[in-house]
């Protein structure tokens, strides 16, 4: 089980970059890898957050539960 981290959808959907994004968000470009390749053990709210504005998104179009 697992919670996966579709960071890249977004991205795409949006045509932003990984770099804009980090730059956006106000965090490293390793964070975001780790947030996007699903090795991030917890994530602030602040920072889902701020997310979530810069890819004009909900927490749900990100987030995602596998079993």
């Amino acid at each position: 089980m697992a919670i996966i981290i579709n960071i890249d959808v977004m991205l795409a959907k949006r045509k932003m970059s990984v770099t804009e994004l980090a730059e956006k968000v106000g965090i490293t470009m390793a964070n975001i890898s780790v947030l996007k390749n699903s090795r991030a053990k917890a994530v602030r709210l602040s920072t889902l957050e701020a997310i979530c504005q810069a890819l004009e998104c909900q927490p749900g179009d990100i987030l995602e539960y596998k079993k």
